[in-house]
């Protein structure tokens, strides 16, 4: 049994986000993060692991420098990592990209006992499509919002998050889950591990070692194979400081009407 965790390298959004002309993200003028839903899909395959002994396999798109990403994953207990990285699949949007995570994992390949885990969404997009996407693509049943799971033999019982309570429900493997944060508090990196990190297992995966898998055509990846138009894109304006008005009674009642009036906002 193994376990392949999907995660993703996204900007920093608590900085400043910069736009290229075409409407993609400047990843290379910005700090990078591992995507915070994932770091909860990492710990729940490293507790099924020590449960289970299972192999933990990272799996990511991006480009080169994401390697650095998946040696700290190895550090928090994954025992491989895979990259995909190649020029072609630049500028994919949610299709385009599941369809290379799902021929990059089924090059891997999905057995019957095996699980893939994802973030319910990457900070950058907030779409939460490419997991589901995935498993649509490699023919899996899939489970979302994953808040607790617990697998008794072939078969996953989760706690599903939904807008108005939660819904319990069973799966057998191999299957999809996405899970959000509730679900764990991802564990940290140890000292012993950031060392040997260095020297486990990493593939990369280009295009040429994925051209023969069915699901990627020229035609559907990349920035030319995404059917998402971004129309514009931008970085909101930061709002100004607040005004306190001190005092009380009919004149700061007054003067909060005259710089509502003055803004126009009455």
């Amino acid at each position: 049994m193994k376990i392949l965790v999907c995660v993703k390298q996204v900007p920093d959004t608590s900085g400043k986000v910069a736009v290229n002309p075409d409407g993609t993200l400047d990843r290379a003028s910005m700090q990078t993060i591992i995507n915070p839903d994932d770091l909860n899909a990492m710990e729940a395959a490293l507790q099924l692991k020590d449960e289970t002994g299972c192999k933990v396999v990272a799996v990511t798109m991006g480009p080169p420098p994401a390697e650095g990403m998946l040696r700290e994953l190895q550090a928090m207990g994954a025992d491989e990592a895979v990259l995909v990285s190649a020029r072609e699949f630049g500028g994919s949007d949610t299709y385009a990209t599941s369809q290379i995570i799902a021929a990059a994992l089924h090059r891997i390949g999905v057995e019957d006992d095996d699980i893939v885990i994802c973030g319910r969404q990457a900070i950058d997009g907030d779409t939460a499509q490419v997991g589901p996407q995935i498993a649509e693509k490699l023919n899996l049943p899939q489970v979302t919002y994953v808040a607790e799971m617990h697998k008794d033999g072939n078969t996953i019982t989760c706690k599903r998050m939904l807008e108005d309570g939660y819904m319990t429900i069973k799966v057998k493997t191999p299957c999809l889950l996405t899970c959000i944060k509730e679900l764990n508090e991802p564990r940290y990196m140890s000292v012993s591990r950031i060392v040997d990190s260095y020297s486990m297992p990493l593939t990369v995966l280009d295009y040429e070692a994925l051209k023969d898998e069915p699901l990627i055509d020229p035609t559907t990846i990349g920035l030319k194979g995404s059917p998402t138009n971004i129309l514009v894109s931008f970085t909101p304006p930061q709002k100004g400081a607040g005004v306190m008005l001190e005092g009380a009674g009919e004149e700061t009642c007054a003067k909060l009407a005259n710089t509502l009036v003055d803004k126009h906002i009455i």
